[in-house]
Order: structure tokens, then sequence, then C-alpha cells
């Protein structure tokens, strides 16, 4: 894909287009911090790209994300964290640094309207940017539409997909399963089994799934285990049972998770045992792809929201540099988790630049700013990312295949669309047809 800057409602001028990585030389003997330079289509820089710490009044934001046994999604404010706090070493937003509220949560509805009203009601967040979390759309969408935020978050939940307020820079679970299915139905499999973790959402989850298996012609089984898996090698192996020799089986989990029944599959010496085997999008990660080794090598098809993640390109460059230089705090190394937060944190910085210097950052100018972002393009989604006014949002909808190959996730299949025999697939390309967006 061409490698272009990120536009948003307002245009800024090129210097000012935040995000990607200077490493090399700015002169004899001397380099260049990460994020500093001027941007370019070879080349991003975090914040004003001038190297000076931010000192001015903070712009406050927050994230809520899940973290409990079985289920952590804090990769992604994390690597959002270390985005801005390279911003905040490059000039911030003209001056101004971002400070930035991480609050993690464990699947309880009171606890998570809580930690929503403590943000707006105690921190005085202006923004809400990398919220993840197994419900946290379902309990609050509501509240942050009657405060006014457009949040900017990794959607999990079906509230994530379907409200006015809220546009993900990932797929989600949903549609990450039906591409993972649709990659596993294009290799003849004459029965598809979907497991997941047996978390809030199952039902939303395996919807698709069962659409696009239904439209394929092809009888699909759905199944849940509990997390943190106890016994994977009798899940592995009720797995393969379940699919026969012919048949195909998509999993649903956490990086790690997910590690554990492919690893028990490979002990039983299991991983030929049917035609194909996928994963969603939290299998993309080099932990995953390392911790199999090459036993798996071309043998398990993830569905990757986002792209590879040593690809070149300028955003890509700079989240490498960035996690270099910043060590944040990664359950799970370099992966799409952590390439969602940087996305995350790059689109926020393009609205808050956007509204020039000596704006006002207040709910209602910043989250204008925001619902306003629109044709932002980055070398790690497949088409640009947008916001704009709809009844609900899923920018993310075409994605790639990739493969484990040397403990690294590499290319199977280039950017695919999501069918749109799952409905709100259809409803959103119907929308970007009738706003002109491509």
């Amino acid at each position: 894909m061409t490698v272009r800057r990120a536009l948003v409602a307002i245009v800024l001028p090129a210097a000012l287009l935040a995000a990607a990585v200077i490493t090399a030389a700015a002169g004899a003997g001397t380099t260049a911090k990460v994020g500093s330079g001027t941007a370019s289509a070879a080349q991003s820089v975090c914040g004003l790209g001038n190297g000076k710490k931010a000192t001015g009044t903070p712009i406050k934001i927050g994230a809520i994300a899940t973290k409990q046994p079985g289920t952590d999604f804090t990769d992604i404010p994390n690597m959002a964290q270390a985005y801005f706090n390279c911003v905040n070493d490059n000039g911030g937003i003209y001056g101004h640094p971002i400070k930035y509220y991480i609050e993690t949560e464990q699947t309880n509805p009171a606890q998570i309207a809580g930690l929503a009203k403590k943000l707006v009601s105690s921190d005085h967040v202006v923004a809400v940017v990398g919220n993840t979390s197994l419900i946290e759309c379902t309990v609050d969408h509501k509240y942050w539409e009657q405060q006014g935020f457009f949040v900017i978050d990794s959607g999990i939940a079906p509230e994530c997909y379907s409200t006015s307020h809220s546009a993900a820079v990932n797929m989600g679970p949903r549609y990450s399963s039906d591409g993972a299915a649709q990659y596993v139905l294009s290799q003849h499999v004459n029965k598809l089994i979907f497991d997941q973790s047996n978390v809030p959402g199952l039902g939303y989850n395996s919807g698709g799934v069962e659409l696009i298996s239904k439209a394929a012609g092809v009888p699909e089984q759905s199944l849940a285990d509990d997390v943190p898996i106890q016994d994977a090698n009798s899940v592995a192996l009720k797995l393969v049972q379940a699919a026969g020799s012919s048949g195909g089986i998509v999993l649903n989990f956490t990086p790690d998770q997910a590690a554990l029944i492919l690893q028990a599959a490979q002990k039983q010496g299991l991983e030929d045992s049917v035609k194909a085997w996928a994963c969603s999008t939290p299998c993309n990660s080099d932990f995953l792809a390392q911790s199999l080794g090459s036993a798996w090598d071309n043998k398990l098809f993830v569905n990757a929201e986002l792209n590879l993640t040593g690809a070149p390109g300028p955003d890509g460059a700079l989240y490498r540099a960035i996690i270099a230089k910043y060590k944040p705090k990664l359950a799970f190394g370099v992966g799409s988790f952590s390439q969602m937060g940087f996305v995350e944190g790059r689109i926020a910085v393009a609205a808050l630049l956007s509204m020039g210097k000596g704006a006002s950052y207040t709910v209602k100018t910043v989250n204008a700013a925001i619902e306003n972002v629109k044709n932002f393009k980055t070398d790690i989604l497949c088409k640009p990312w947008y916001y704009g006014n709809a009844p609900l949002h899923i920018p993310n909808n075409t994605d790639r295949t990739v493969t484990p190959s040397s403990g690294k996730m590499v290319l199977k299949q280039g950017c695919t669309g999501i069918s749109a025999v799952d409905p709100a697939i259809g409803k959103v390309r119907a929308i970007e047809k009738k706003q002109g967006i491509k």
C-alpha cells in the first residue's frame, strides 16, 4: 500500500503530522532523538518533532482496560502511553504534554462505571483513548454519549461497533473471527469448529462465523473454554475430534491462552490432524510465533487486523523505535495489541494538533476534533481510518492473513474485506459509500 501522511478534518502542515522515527545521523557523530525531525512520506515524527520537552499545562486523556487471569488487554494503553511519552519529549501538543490515566478492571459493571466517572469527574480528562475491555462499551457507551466523548478504542463488546460515540482501530473478536473463518473456508474444509474464551460476548462473537459458514454451505459448531485454561491437552483433542480430518478450527483467545492450546496440539502430534487451523487477531504476535516454534510454520493462519510488526513504512518504524526507546510493559511483546495502542495514540495526537496553536483543550473542543478525523492514513492499517457522524462505526473492515515462519509472523494473504454477509459490515460499507469514504 502507498504510504502517505495522516490527514484529519483540518489539514496540518507537513511538519506537524504526528508519528514515526528518525534513526539516521542528524550530523557528524550525532544521532537524532526518537520521534524528532520533519515529517515526510518516508518519515513521521512524535508531536512537533522538535526534540524538546513539553512543559505546558497537561492535556489529560484516560483509558480503561481489562486485566484479569486469562484476559489481559493492557498492552494497548501501555503502548499508547509510550507513544505519548515520545510526543511529550518532542514538543507535545504545541508545548502541552499529554497526561495519560490508565485504569484496569475485572469485568465488574459497577467497577467499570465507577472508573468512567472517576476519569471524567476526578481526573478531568478531555478525551478517552485506548479503552479495551470485555464489557466496557456495554456498560459505559451511554455515559460517554451524555458527556460528549467520542471514544477511540480497541473494541471487544458489541456496543463498540454499534453505537455513535465509539470508533475502534481494530475490528474486534466478531469481525476478526469472521476473517479467520473466511480463510479457513477458502481451504475447502467440510466443517468449521469455532472455539473461544468463555467470557462475556460468546453469542455475539460466534454470530458472524455462523453466518459466513452458512453462506458457504459448511456446517459450523461453536464451543467455549474457561480461561485460564487448565487442561490444554483435552481442549486440543476435543477440537480436533470435533473438526475431523477434513475440517478446520478457528480460535478466539488472547495470545497466551491460544499458545497453550496450540502447544498442546503439537505435543500430541495433532497439528496435521485437521485441514486448517486459524486464529483471530490476538495471535498475531511474535510472542506466539516464538512460543510455537517451526512446527506451526505455514499451518496456522491468523487474521491480522493490522500490518506485520516488521513491515516497512514510517509508522511501523516509529512503533518499533518507541518500543526500543521507552520499553513499555508489554505482556505479549511486539504484536497487534501494542500496534493498536500506537495507532490510537497517533489518531488522538493528529486530532489535537489539528486544533492549532493556542486552542482551548476542553471536552467539547477536543472531541469535536476527534469526531472530525477522516482519511487518516497509516501503513499499519489496510485502509484509511475515520470517525465522522454515523450511528455505528467499523472503520477497520479490511485486513490481512499471516502465518508463523521462523519465530515471526509473515504475510499469507494481502488486504481482504470482511464479508458483508455479516449485516453490520454491510451497513458500514453503505455508510462509507454514501459519505464518499474509500
